[in-house]
This record gives C-alpha cells, structure tokens and sequence, in this order.
C-alpha cells in the first residue's frame, strides 16, 4: 500500500469535497500527488480553507513519516540509496547489485554482491576489460573439489586412487600455489618441463598432463574459469611398443602350474579378462558356454566364449573363481615368478596373450573388440601387429614354397 493509498483511506474524500471551490469533481483526483504543479496548488488551497482537514491530515502524515524516514523528500531518499555506476543496476525483490552489459559479445547479469563499495571494485575490474571477476580460488582447491565432484564419479575406485596420487605428488607441489583465473598456457608447458625433471616415465607425464586438461575443462564447465588455458600440442609423443605379451611357450608353461595358479592363469589366457573382471566372476555367470561379465572396466556387461575344455573345467567350480583381492594383482604374479622363473611376468600380460593368440590363429578383429570390452577398435588394432615369431614363420614358409617352385622348374626343364 502506497503512501498517498493510506492518506486516502484515513482521510475520506467526502470530508475533503467541501473545500474545494471550481475543482474537479472527486472522481477526477489523480491516485498520487502526480506531478501537476496545478493539482497540488489547489490540494494545498482545500487545506488552509479548512483547519479541521488541515490538522486531521497532518497526523496522517505524522504517523507515516514515524514508520518511513526521509518520508517524500528526494533528498533523504538519495542520502539513503547511494547513487548507481553506470552499468550498475539492481533487481526487484533482490538485495545485491548487479553489472549488465556485453562481454565476449553476449548480454550478461553478473552479481557484484550486496556491499555497495565492493561492489563499484568489481564493476571497475569488469570495465577495465579483467573479465568476469573470480574469487580467489587456487589451482589446488580446484583440484580437491574437482576430485570430491568429477573424479567421484566418472571415474573407477582404481583410478580414483590413482588420480588422487598424481594431484598429491605432481600438480599441488607444482601448480597448486597459483590463483586458477591466473593460469596461463606458459605455466603448464613451465609444468610439463618440471615434470620431465623429475625421475618418472614419459608415459606418467602424459597421464599427469591428461589430468589437468580434464581439470580444466571441468573448471570452464563449473563456471570458475572462461576458458581452458591448456596449450595445444603439449602432450609428449608417447614411444608405440608391441604388446607385452608371453611366448607360446611361457603361456603353456603357466598352463600346467599347480592349483590354484594354473587353473587362474588357463582362465586368464582363455578369455582375456582384466584382473578386476577375474576376481569377480562367479561360477553362475556361465551360461550356454558363455561367461557373463557384469562389473566391466567400461560399466557395460559382455559375453566371453569359452573353449569346451575351459568351460568343463569352469562348471566344476562353485562361487568365485579367482580366490585373490581385487586390488592385489602383485602377489599372484609374485608367486607366478617365483615358480616359473619368467622373471617379467605380470597378470595383465596373460590378456595381452590372448588378444594376440586369438589373431594368429585367424580370429576376427570385430570379434575381438567385442570379447576384450573396448569401446574404439583402435584400441584393439594395437594387437594386429605380427609377432617376430609369426613373422619368421610366414618368412621361412614362403621361402620353403619358393624353393618348390623352383625344383618344380628344373624338374620341368630336365624332362
């Protein structure tokens, strides 16, 4: 209810229609005082006509000056409201200040907070061309929330742990001290030469150089930052190797281990799980010859065919297959070492086996992919490189039909 609404109701313009002397009629009155200097000569005339209505309406507006200080004046109001920067504004129902103009060539509202003089600092920041003002949030406290809310969620426990080594070792002692809106593309090639002075691998640079461009582009997507300053063509060139696999002969060698190692190790060379998956499978996934994977490194469940014998050997299991942790590939493939003396074992080569085996005996590359779970068959065309033993094979093959071809010819020759 407005000021001149509550005068109206306090004062009925039946007790006011008397005073006046060729006005308009009650109906004509304007809702508030308008800005009419005519109107309000003549309200002011009604007034000193009468000293009852005169004193009545003073205390109408005693009482309302009580309730709002300043009252009408402009003067107290403009004491009270400081007066607005250009490109400052407020919104109804709203207690803080607001900056709206173009920035990056869209119209923006950005919020200045609701301190009047903290406010002019940001829009002063915001005119000189500084960008959107940020907090003074570090690279290191965008990392923690970046782990707490991305990594949490899109990524494996495994590599949950294994991420949050790389921030702790790598990216707080070498990038967690500078302000995130600060970061430019000279700090992380500054990085990455500070990685490379380190005694880590190539390929662990990369993995902690893929990092923080996904912490980056995180930070563009939370609204921290305006844009990635993660450089192009700074990822090292990583050096391709074949695939770490065993010899026919180390794969038949750990076929006839004693239990439980061999019968892992016939499962693991039989269908190219991943070490997670083993541990994992139970002996009521089999079906129809098949064995299901539900927990896949790809969250994605897929079907494994096994060879007859396997899947005979298999159906004489009850519960879990593998009766090792899932996170404690090491101490299999340290007993594995110990009885086999192949020094360089691994689990994780007994898929890399697979994967190879399956392609020299003439298997598909699509059904590969299917069988190992991966999501681009690039990553399975890394297996489709030879082997220097199936190349001497195909070598010594051709040269053995070369040298019929040609006794062929002397035979023919001679006759």
């Amino acid at each position: 209810m407005t000021r001149w609404n509550e005068i109206q109701l306090r004062i009925p313009r039946a007790t006011i229609a008397p005073a006046m002397k060729g006005s308009a009629p009650c109906s004509s009155w304007p809702k508030s005082p308008g800005s009419s200097s005519s109107i309000r000569e003549q309200f002011a005339a009604w007034l000193l006509h009468d000293d009852s209505l005169a004193s009545e309406l003073a205390g109408v507006l005693g009482s309302i000056l009580t309730r709002c200080p300043g009252g009408f004046r402009r003067e107290r109001r403009a004491e009270l409201m400081p007066k607005l920067r250009e490109n400052m504004c407020r919104r109804p129902g709203r207690k803080a200040y607001y900056f709206r103009g173009r920035i990056d060539g869209k119209d923006r509202w950005i919020s200045l907070g609701q301190n009047f003089e903290e406010a002019c600092r940001r829009l002063r920041q915001l005119q000189a061309g500084d960008g959107v003002p940020r907090s003074e949030l570090t690279v290191k406290l965008a990392a923690e929330r970046w782990l707490k809310q991305y990594i949490a969620t899109q990524r494996q426990p495994k590599g949950q742990v294994q991420t949050k080594s790389r921030v702790r070792k790598y990216l707080e002692p070498g990038l967690g001290h500078l302000l995130l809106h600060r970061l430019t593309k000279e700090h992380v090639r500054s990085y990455r030469l500070w990685l490379e002075a380190k005694p880590i691998s190539i390929t662990t640079v990369w993995h902690i150089l893929a990092d923080v461009r996904c912490l980056l582009l995180w930070c563009v997507d939370a609204g921290l930052i305006d844009s990635s300053p993660f450089p192009r063509r700074i990822m090292p060139r990583l050096q391709e190797r074949p695939p770490d696999r065993l010899t026919d002969e180390e794969a038949e060698q750990l076929r006839g281990l004693p239990e439980p190692y061999g019968f892992v190790c016939r499962l693991a060379l039989g269908t190219g799980l991943r070490w997670g998956e083993l541990t994992r499978a139970q002996a009521s996934d089999l079906e129809r010859g098949f064995l299901t994977v539900h927990h896949t490194k790809s969250r994605k469940v897929r079907r494994v065919p096994l060879e007859p014998d396997l899947y005979k050997e298999v159906r004489g299991h009850v519960g879990r297959l593998v009766p090792y942790a899932t996170l404690s590939p090491g101490s299999f493939s340290k007993a594995v070492r110990l009885r086999t003396g192949i020094g360089r074992f691994h689990a994780h080569q007994m898929r890399h086996t697979f994967a190879c085996q399956w392609l020299e005996r003439g298997g598909s590359l699509a059904a590969l992919q299917q069988i190992l779970g991966h999501a681009s068959i690039v990553t399975t065309q890394r297996y489709a490189k030879l082997t220097d033993e199936v190349v001497m094979r195909e070598t010594m093959l051709l040269a053995e039909r070369r040298r019929s071809q040609l006794v062929a010819k002397v035979v023919a020759t001679d006759s």
